[in-house]
């Protein structure tokens, strides 16, 4: 593989990585093996530490096409504890707030999240990669400060209800480019008359490339030294 040229992987996130840490990883490892200082390293879109699943990572002039990748449609598999609310809108953060949830019934989660489906207008965590005045939402959130973001117009292509144990319920999700899931997770809790608050996050596709074409996170610098690599002299 010419990783210098241009080569693109899929790498399923492992649980509490950044995916700037696989990025890293990645790109160290390549150096090392290549014996080069600098190596253009780049993913597809960003992952939550506390999400896993499908991340497209490109290297060398192929970084070019991580824009095309971004605004492929992604698919999730989520899974919402309903009830209560936490800040960050998923386990970052302690719960912060309950809520009734004995009026709620398999029926009606499925009624409801049926109103998500289409163009929707959805207004983005505090704990995000959000500018606020230049200052990223998240560092803002964190220091206690009072963060307000606009909605931002969105398209949620499909929600299926995979499992509903009450108060845990697991959906799938085919969504547009910039949809946050953990905002998601608090609106369904809304429109279900409660709260919710996201508790597990993987995603199983980008575009046409699913978590079985993934190579596991954790194994990626095995990966690279099982490989014969091009070195590229030019």
């Amino acid at each position: 593989m010419d990783f210098i040229e241009g080569e693109i992987l899929y790498i399923n996130k492992p649980l509490h990585w950044t995916s700037f840490t696989l990025v890293r990883k990645l790109r160290n490892k390549l150096c090392r093996n290549l014996g080069v200082k600098k190596l253009k390293v780049g993913h597809a879109g960003t992952l939550d530490p506390l999400a896993t699943g499908v991340m497209i990572v490109c290297t060398g002039k192929k970084t070019k096409l991580i824009e095309t990748f971004q605004y492929q449609t992604k698919e999730y598999v989520a899974t919402i504890k309903l009830g209560s609310t936490t800040p960050s809108f998923d386990l970052e953060t302690e719960v912060d707030a309950t809520y009734p949830i004995e009026h709620i019934t398999k029926e009606l989660v499925a009624d409801k999240i049926k109103d998500f489906v289409g163009e929707i207008q959805q207004i983005p965590p505090a704990y995000s990669a959000c500018k606020v005045n230049g200052e990223r939402a998240y560092n803002l959130a964190r220091e206690g400060q009072e963060v307000e973001l606009k909605p931002k117009l969105l398209v949620i292509d499909e929600i299926e209800l995979l499992e509903c144990d009450l108060p845990v319920i697991k959906i799938r999700v085919v969504c547009s480019k910039g949809t946050y899931i953990r905002a998601l997770a608090r609106d369904i809790g809304l429109a279900l008359g409660s709260g919710g608050h996201l508790i597990g996050l993987e995603r199983t596709r980008i575009g046409e490339v699913t978590l079985d074409q993934c190579i596991a996170g954790e194994q990626v610098e095995e990966f690279v030294d099982a490989l014969v690599i091009v070195e590229n002299k030019n």
